[in-house]
């Protein structure tokens, strides 16, 4: 069984409420990202947990330590929930992330592999691992692993072992489904396919059932 996370990557604050409200009872939480804050600023966080779905911000932060910690203050000053980063900034980077997030009561989860096929330059291989080893170490709550290709987020969740959890971007646009992944993963990650769909609470609600 997986949570079922919203990629809420609509612009404007009216669009996002009006997805958030229409899935009501069927996320575990929402992943925000730059799309959405640029267009309703950092503010959209206040008005999306009414909702009292917890909130994730997607900024994959990826800077010096200082800069990143400044970066969790303000998300988690607005209510966020918890935080997703890259690694391969280096381990200090990374720590500035958990150790922030941990502050706040917060969650940091940990970019290991990407689920578009571009990921494979870099974002793959060994290189994942490497990050994955890294996110473990620096007492990070989670990665994230993609569902476009379950065979590499298996190898990743035997690299952190069973108490971190896994989120898994890649299902519905991108062509993944729940049933590839769901056994290696904590939650799956699903955007276009619900909040472009004509009826989100439906797309939402067949999405978490084959969560289970």
């Amino acid at each position: 069984m997986a949570d079922l996370i919203l990629a809420l990557d609509v612009k404007g604050s009216a669009e996002a409420v009006r997805i958030t409200n229409a899935c009501e009872g069927e996320l575990d939480a929402i992943k925000i990202g730059y799309p959405l804050v640029l267009s309703a600023g950092l503010e959209i966080v206040k008005e999306l947990s009414k909702a009292e779905i917890p909130i994730i911000a997607d900024f994959k932060v990826a800077d010096i330590p200082n800069t990143n910690k400044l970066i969790c203050d303000e998300v988690f000053s607005a209510g966020c929930f918890g935080i997703i980063t890259h690694a391969f900034c280096g381990h200090d980077s990374l720590a500035a992330i958990v150790d922030s997030a941990h502050d706040y009561g917060g969650e940091a989860y940990v970019v290991c592999e990407m689920s578009h096929p571009g990921a494979l330059d870099f974002l793959s291989g060994a290189n994942a691992e490497k990050m994955a080893k890294m996110a473990k170490d620096a007492g990070a709550d989670g990665i994230i692993a993609p569902a476009t290709r379950p065979e590499r987020t298996a190898v990743l969740r035997n690299i952190i072992g069973n108490k971190m959890k896994i989120c898994s971007p890649g299902v519905g646009a991108q062509g993944a489904q729940p049933e590839d992944v769901k056994k290696y993963v904590d939650a799956i990650i699903v955007g276009r396919a619900i909040y472009e769909s004509p009826d989100p609470k439906k797309a939402a609600h067949d999405f978490k059932i084959r969560c289970l």
